[in-house]
């Protein structure tokens, strides 16, 4: 600008030819003629040019060309808003503003675009990015905090949502990762919907892994992101030009709702949400200063019809861990076992808790899930995951067994009762239950049957004694019309044997 000053000083005060001053500032002819005649186009003389400051002298030399009177103005401020619309391109809304004023003089595409590009420098640099309606939720915590008189401090939350800037903003007790994913949860619900994509900075509660190309976010917020579907794509680390939108919203939230607060005593968090809440519904109908409308119409109009649908259910914190599956079918989560199929004994599974449950996943899957029990060193068994053989063991029962008893005969029957009272344990006599019962496969129900009327009889209903009276057939002789099918011994006559007569 210090030498454009020069150029009318030796034009217009010294009066030396375009070649001259060319010569002597060292600058070609064409940079002469073109300055001269901008400052004769602006009409200015030497007394002029010399009062002016660089800025102003710019600012008369370098004016835009006057618009031709005449032409329909668009209405640069929703176009702004509709190019955040996904789809909506420049030259589909000059052909609408060609469309609305048939009849009347519009502005041919080139100069539309330079209108608005020159409309776009006026706005503020974290609004000339184009955020498509719907598609991301910048999240943070203010710098500041609000004390309570109970010497703790309430954290402020802040979302932004990027079409719109629609904002919301609540306190939680810290910054923990319960904190963030409880407050993201109530700002899905605040806005009634899902972004695409939610962007917070690198907060260590959320991000295991901050890395610039490829961030990773520890499996709780995974999870969350899951149960909403939604991603987590935080911003690149020491870029807060990244979320440049919710950086506003804190400096406005700062401004609007907890500058006014600053003279209230607040005893616990909720007083403070509680206190936010209109002050937070007057911010969002607040109008803009450069755009039309305000946060909550832009909202309407933009961002709320291309939201995801939220979940019937609200996301309820999870932990997760890897746990091993013991040789018993079960893996231990807090000193308590959970039982899982026992096909996958010896596997790696990750164990997913909530408050009230706690579910197994194997490569994803979802394999077993529980009530969350908090008694240590105790078992909780699904039947359905042991192995056919623990099953049936499990499955048996004093009363069943009283009960298989007693399809056989009233003697079976009051023979098992007796097993099972005589142990200190029921299932102590389970065992020699089963073995007297199946004396039936190898006897017969009736053999079986007799032979407990007749231990009975005698005081001896132990396992073995049954046993022993069938197989020496001493149950035969109380089975009324008993046959048996081999002819019974007749001792042979014989030299050597005596005879009953002998001992008469």
């Amino acid at each position: 600008m210090r030498k454009i000053k020069d150029v009318l000083r030796l034009k217009l005060d010294a009066q030396l030819s375009h070649e001259q001053i060319a010569v002597a500032l060292r600058l070609s002819k064409g940079v002469v003629a073109k300055y001269v005649g901008l400052a004769a186009a602006a009409g200015l003389d030497w007394p002029a040019v010399q009062a002016c400051d660089d800025i102003t002298l710019e600012r008369r030399l370098l004016v835009a060309p006057q618009r031709p009177r005449g032409h329909v103005q668009p209405d640069y401020g929703r176009i702004h808003h509709e190019l955040r619309r996904k789809g909506v391109t420049l030259m589909l809304l000059w052909e609408e503003y060609q469309l609305d004023h048939v009849d009347q003089q519009t502005y041919r595409y080139s100069q539309f675009c330079e209108n608005f590009r020159m409309f776009a420098k006026q706005l503020k640099r974290s609004m000339r990015q184009i955020h498509r309606a719907g598609e991301k939720l910048f999240i943070d915590f203010a710098g500041p905090t609000i004390p309570l008189t109970g010497g703790g401090r309430a954290h402020i939350f802040v979302a932004a949502l990027g079409a719109s800037c629609y904002t919301f903003a609540c306190a939680t007790p810290h910054e923990t990762m319960a904190d963030w994913l409880d407050a993201t949860g109530r700002a899905l619900h605040f806005i009634g919907g899902v972004p695409q994509l939610i962007v917070p900075d690198n907060p260590r509660a959320m991000i295991a892994d901050p890395d610039r190309y490829e961030p990773r976010s520890n499996d709780t917020v995974l999870d969350f992101a899951r149960h909403y579907g939604t991603s987590v794509l935080p911003a690149r680390p020491y870029h807060p030009q990244d979320k440049a939108k919710v950086e506003s919203a804190v400096q406005i939230v700062e401004r609007w709702i907890m500058a006014r607060l600053r003279h209230q005593a607040f005893a616990s968090v909720a007083e403070v949400d509680a206190a936010m809440a209109p002050l937070l519904e007057r911010l969002n109908a607040k109008p803009f200063q450069k755009l039309p409308g305000s946060r909550a119409s832009a909202f309407a109009a933009l961002d709320q019809p291309a939201l995801l649908p939220l979940p019937l259910q609200r996301y309820e914190l999870a932990s997760f861990k890897t746990v091993r599956v013991h040789i018993d079918y079960h893996i231990e989560v807090d000193g308590h076992r959970y039982s899982v199929p026992h096909s996958l004994v010896g596997q790696v599974l990750e164990a997913r808790m909530t408050t009230g449950a706690v579910e197994l996943l194997h490569r994803g899957q979802r394999v077993a899930s529980h009530a969350r029990s908090s008694r240590q060193g105790a078992f909780t068994t699904v039947p359905e995951h042991m192995p056919a053989t623990h099953r049936a063991h499990m499955e048996w029962t004093p009363q069943r067994l009283i009960h298989w008893g007693q399809s056989i005969g009233p003697a079976t029957a009051v023979a098992v009762t007796r097993l099972m009272e005589e142990r200190k344990h029921p299932e102590h006599g389970y065992r020699a239950c089963l073995g007297l019962l199946s004396l039936a496969k190898r006897y017969g129900k009736p053999r079986l049957e007799a032979a407990c009327s007749f231990a009975l009889q005698i005081g001896a209903c132990q396992y073995r004694h049954v046993r022993d009276i069938l197989a020496n057939n001493r149950d035969k002789a109380s089975i009324p019309g008993y046959t048996d099918a081999v002819d019974e011994w007749v001792s042979p006559d014989h030299a050597h044997v005596r005879g009953p007569s002998y001992y008469q």
